[in-house]
């Protein structure tokens, strides 16, 4: 963190507006540094988030399609800098930003300007944009508002949503999974292309998250621990909902895949992970006696959240991480 450009004043306002639900009410930002504050700090973890997305797409072997780029609802321009410094910007011909604030969008294009140099940035909406980056809108935005967003999602050939982890954003963002997918293929959370198994009937305490993480150095920068301190913001957690669609054909998965929600849970004897597959959605359980190799992986908080399993019932007799992918979970939570 360059603690220059940090106005903890400003960021303590903002985190008030983000608590209150007052931030979709109006433009909270009032100038370039309140800007230049939150893209050092808070964005920065939105950032993280999208750099977990992006490395699991990549294990997937998933690319982008060639064309332009739209990041709706930009902010300080997070999502499209840590996207394009993925991928690179030879197949994205034009990056469009927009945002209510017409604050954010100039921020947003301005940094995007000096950053990619060979790179068309624009301000506006495009009709059909290749790739469309949503980040931490639903929370801010109207029934109305979002009606007229999934309008636009459903013109796009590819779309990436990234929101925050928590039970109101899963289900905001499950809705709007079950309205676009008829139109795409379902990349990633999901291990399969049916109805979400969150909305059947006995499931609406669950959630569909997952668990970013930081980088090391944050651990040990005085700047991060006084942000955490002042902003009551736990470093370790990066919770997220997170949402790839696309037309474009999709490669079959293994028989067997599956994906754990949330966070294991770690007892004396065994692990209980929340599975997701094609056929089921629900607690099974890993015995440390018959895979204890697996069950130290869960334990450390290395177990990928992609596995391909095989069960009798709800205990799992074998697992082994898809593509041999070392994303780790978040450290298991304790029974």
């Amino acid at each position: 963190m360059n603690p220059g450009t940090v106005n903890w004043r400003a960021l303590e306002r903002l985190r008030r507006a983000f608590l209150d639900g007052s931030a979709g009410a109006r433009d909270y930002w009032r100038n370039e540094e309140d800007l230049a504050s939150y893209d050092a700090t808070f964005a920065q973890r939105i950032g993280w988030k999208w750099d977990y997305v992006l490395a699991e797409l990549a294990l997937r072997g998933w690319e982008p399609p060639a064309g332009e780029l739209l990041d709706w609802g930009c902010g300080s321009g997070i999502a499209h800098r840590a996207c394009l410094d993925h991928w690179g910007t030879q197949r994205i011909s034009a990056l469009w930003v927009a945002d209510r604030s017409p604050l954010a969008t100039r921020y947003a294009a301005a940094r995007a300007r000096a950053k990619y140099l060979a790179l068309a940035v624009n301000t506006g909406v495009p009709t059909a944009p290749a790739v469309l980056l949503l980040s931490h809108v639903l929370t801010e935005l109207e029934p109305a508002a979002v009606e007229r967003l999934l309008e636009l999602a459903a013109k796009a050939t590819t779309v990436l949503w990234v929101e925050p982890g928590t039970h109101e954003a899963s289900r905001a963002l499950i809705a709007a999974r079950e309205r676009l997918s008829p139109k795409f293929n379902l990349v990633s959370p999901c291990p399969h292309q049916s109805a979400c198994g969150m909305l059947a009937p006995g499931n609406e305490r669950h959630w569909c998250h997952h668990f970013a993480t930081p980088p090391p150095e944050v651990f040990t920068d005085g700047d991060w621990a006084r942000f955490a301190n002042l902003m009551e913001v736990d470093l370790r957690s990066l919770p997220l909902s997170f949402l790839v669609l696309d037309r474009r054909p999709v490669a079959p998965l293994p028989a067997g895949t599956m994906r754990i929600i949330g966070r294991p849970r770690v007892n004396k004897a065994d692990a209980r992970l929340f599975l997701c597959s094609e056929t089921d959605l629900g607690e099974s359980k890993l015995a440390r006696r018959a895979l204890p190799a697996a069950f130290q992986a869960i334990k450390k908080g290395e177990c990928a959240p992609w596995q391909v399993v095989r069960r009798e019932g709800n205990a799992i007799m074998a697992m082994e991480a898809l593509h041999g992918g070392k994303l780790p979970c978040q450290p298991p939570a304790k029974a």
